[in-house]
């Protein structure tokens, strides 16, 4: 069964993968390794969000598997984190650091400080170490605070919070004011956080971001969300990404889920099944999933974290649509073209970074660096083996 598989593949690959890559003398996890050599960089950069997502994957996977060293794993990221990636003087997780804990691109990003609260939350879960928790919501606070205007969230700062160019999360040629992307991973963190601690008052910010979605970035007439925006929303290029509509559908359901909120599930309902329904028309070809349309042209690559969030999005359509049979399949087939092409079968690798068309990977991307993580493959297995569908 495809269950089976894929426990399997996260206790037997990525675990071991990622658990050889501690890094011992300095702390934290070696930050890149090149696609040739399959050997890390011991003096690479170490991401934040790398270690954020690095955190966040041990504590699940111990929270699922309950294998002390997993815990092990994670408190190694988490004295990391706690000891560098935090700038004690202006708040806030900086962008990157030297191999050797000292801050590289001590920028401050929205979208950073979520995917610690992010970690932070499921590392408590996992540890009951209220001092994790307690650091949630210090960057919590500082996103409520000090990385807002009027309308929503604001994107990228300087060390001391000073509003600077968002480069690090705009992309296609346009700089974005606010984009889909930083909303969407601010409503994950808030949902961890509201999950395992039961806040109120993230809840209601939980309601908000999910009106933002709702009015300002989901497309109905064209049954996708848009991506990049300006300081009021207005959207600056034609652009669709198939990843992260299909990621979203299942993100928010999951937020209402943890919600628990009827109103919301009515209202957010309907623009999920319709996100996952166009993705199923126009971006799955029966195995796996384009990047994404960009003016009317198709990005062919098949990109890893896209691949994996297909096949939860699709478990988790036909989960709120059980009609929908073919989501079911298209989730298994999406699995079968994982193993055939994504999966790097070389000894002491993991996942290749992208296929083009035919399967053949990418060989200038690496296997690790600051973006390239155990969070959307290893994500994959915990939903799968969390959800249980019957194929």
């Amino acid at each position: 069964m495809m269950v089976n598989e894929i426990k399997e593949h996260l206790i037997n690959k990525i675990i071991p993968f990622w658990s050889d890559l501690k890094d011992k003398e300095y702390g934290g996890y070696y930050g890149y390794m090149d696609f040739d050599s399959l050997t890390p960089d011991k003096e690479a950069v170490k991401g934040c969000i790398l270690h954020s997502r690095i955190l966040w994957f041990f504590s699940n996977a111990y929270t699922l598997l309950k294998d002390p060293k997993l815990l092990e794993e994670a408190k190694h990221c988490y004295n990391f984190i706690k000891n560098y990636c935090f700038d004690d003087v202006n708040g806030g997780i900086y962008w990157s650091l030297t191999y050797d804990g000292k801050p590289y691109e001590d920028l401050k990003h929205t979208y950073n400080q979520a995917f610690c609260i992010y970690a932070l939350s499921s590392y408590y879960e996992a540890s009951g170490d209220k001092d994790a928790l307690k650091k949630a919501y210090e960057l919590y606070n500082l996103i409520e605070t000090r990385c807002m205007d009027d309308k929503g969230y604001k994107e990228c700062f300087t060390k001391e919070f000073e509003d600077m160019e968002n480069d690090k999360l705009s992309e296609n040629g346009v700089m974005a004011e606010k984009t889909m992307n930083t909303l969407l991973h601010v409503f994950e963190a808030y949902t961890e956080l509201y999950r395992v601690d039961k806040n109120e008052e993230v809840a209601d910010r939980l309601r908000w971001i999910m009106d933002i979605f709702l009015e300002k970035m989901y497309n109905p007439a064209l049954h996708r969300q848009e991506v990049f925006f300006d300081a009021d929303y207005n959207t600056l290029i034609d652009l669709h990404s198939y990843g992260h509509d299909i990621e979203t559908a299942w993100l928010i359901d999951r937020g209402v889920e943890v919600l628990g909120d009827a109103e919301y599930e009515a209202k957010m309902s309907p623009m999920t099944k319709d996100l996952t329904q166009n993705i199923y028309n126009v971006a799955f070809d029966g195995h796996s999933l384009s990047n994404e349309c960009e003016r009317g042209v198709v990005n062919t690559l098949r990109v890893w974290w896209v691949q994996a969030e297909t096949v939860v999005g699709f478990i988790n359509g036909y989960e709120k649509s059980p009609e929908k049979k073919e989501y079911l399949e298209a989730a298994k087939a999406q699995w079968e073209y994982i193993k055939e092409y994504i999966l790097d079968k070389r000894e002491g690798s993991e996942w290749y970074s992208e296929v083009d068309i035919n399967g053949v990977p990418s060989t200038k991307k690496p296997i690790v660096e600051p973006w390239k993580c155990p969070y959307h493959n290893g994500r994959m297995c915990f939903e799968v083996i969390r959800r249980n569908p019957q194929i």
